[in-house]
């Protein structure tokens, strides 16, 4: 249904881990190592968490899926979902918000668009 019918576009898989990945990019406001999603053809991501990253357990322990939406805040509002983590900006251009759907954390994501010139 979320791609056949509400049209939303999938976008990656992020899988924690607690091993150090060569090459991985650390985001400070976050707390979180991440790295692979540049180089998957598949859209895989492998997120490590800092010991006192504030984001929610089942996001640091149980791998999510995550799809493009074109208006967040609409997709939230037409539908009763579980939101762990409220809508908040992860970096410029971008929008996110995870959802908790039987047991597994599911993201949500908008980027802005840009205006042709």
């Amino acid at each position: 249904m979320a791609t056949s019918e509400w049209g939303w576009r999938y976008h990656h898989i992020g899988i924690p881990t607690d091993k150090p990945i060569n090459g991985e990019r650390y985001l400070p406001h976050l707390k979180i190592y991440v790295s692979g999603f540049e180089t998957s053809p598949y859209g895989i991501e492998w997120m490590r968490f800092q010991k006192d990253c504030p984001t929610n357990d089942l996001i640091k322990n149980v791998p999510h899926i995550a799809f493009e939406v074109d208006d967040l805040d609409f997709e939230l509002s037409r539908r009763e979902f579980h939101i762990i983590t409220p809508p908040n900006s992860p970096g410029e251009g971008t929008r996110v918000a995870m959802i908790e759907h039987n047991g597994a954390p599911v993201e949500l994501i908008e980027f802005k668009k840009t205006s042709a010139p």
